[in-house]
């Protein structure tokens, strides 16, 4: 065998320097994954980059992707979530994808494809990894731990050229000292039976193309392919009182009752009013029992 330069030895070294958590296998993904009648076209993985969502959407814009299109980083420097929120985590403790979509709806309907995301991951967690999941509206992903719900991943739609990059972040291993907030969560800490990424991240794709395929094939509608059913079965908000922070430092404060057909959240307030939010941070102020998915 030949010798392998010294700086060939450190980057290898350092590719497996924590032995729990190993990268990504992307042949294995991408025989899984990228098959003929599939979603998924290509499926590329990276060791870091700043942002999945921002390098798809450049490609985006050059014309240089099909639909289906998935790429996956081991690590992300800058991170966005919503409103610009910036977040990291320590290389592969994670998974950090993100997809490009051109659906064949109504773009009225399109704000749906967040929450659709939200019920294709929390579905796929709950089943490959074992544990309780809930879905905050809009766009997080909920455990338990301590008896508390925490997040342990988040979904950023954002459009780009004649389409939509969806990208999904997970905390998977991260441990109690790695948590960026006292709120969040990883998998590992809910308990899970399964913190191996390869097949989480195959479950999620695989949810993502059955409830992607549902939604187009009933136009978008939200109600015939039972999307909003699904999701509101799942939310953690609905039936709670809610504080909505609001653009423009307003607020409003009621119990969250329904989703409306554009997938808004609508509150009842104490003055008898029916509001819908269609953006904001949403504050849980009073739980409601029985949610999630099992």
């Amino acid at each position: 065998m030949t010798p392998q330069p010294p700086e060939n030895r450190d980057k290898d070294a350092g590719r497996w320097s924590d032995l729990g958590r190993p990268p990504l296998n992307a042949n294995a993904l991408r025989r899984a994954l990228v098959r003929p009648g599939s979603l998924w076209s290509s499926l590329d993985v990276v060791p870091t980059t700043g942002s999945t969502n921002t390098d798809l959407a450049d490609r985006a814009a050059a014309g240089e992707l099909r639909e289906g299109a998935v790429l996956v980083a081991e690590e992300q420097s800058a991170a966005r979530g919503r409103l610009d929120r910036r977040w990291s985590a320590p290389p592969r403790s994670g998974l950090f994808v993100s997809v490009y979509l051109t659906p064949a709806v109504p773009a009225v309907r399109w704000s749906w494809l967040p929450l659709l995301a939200g019920v294709a991951t929390a579905t796929a967690l709950s089943r490959t990894a074992g544990v309780d999941t809930a879905l905050k509206w809009p766009n997080d992903v909920l455990v338990t731990v301590d008896d508390a719900e925490r997040k342990t991943g988040g979904i950023l739609a954002e459009r780009a050229a004649d389409g939509v990059v969806l990208g999904i972040g997970l905390n998977v291993t991260l441990t109690a000292d790695e948590l960026p907030v006292p709120t969040a969560a990883s998998l590992a800490l809910a308990g899970a039976r399964n913190t191996d990424r390869d097949p989480l991240l195959r479950a999620v794709l695989r949810s993502l193309e059955h409830w992607y395929g549902e939604w187009q094939a009933a136009d978008g509608d939200p109600a015939a392919c039972r999307l909003q059913e699904a999701y509101a079965a799942g939310c953690a908000t609905l039936g709670r009182h809610v504080r909505a922070i609001l653009p423009g430092d307003r607020s409003v404060e009621g119990e969250a009752v329904a989703l409306d057909a554009d997938g808004r959240l609508v509150l009842a307030t104490a003055d008898g009013v029916q509001q819908p939010v269609d953006a904001g941070d949403i504050v849980h102020l009073r739980p409601a029992a029985g949610d999630g998915y099992a």
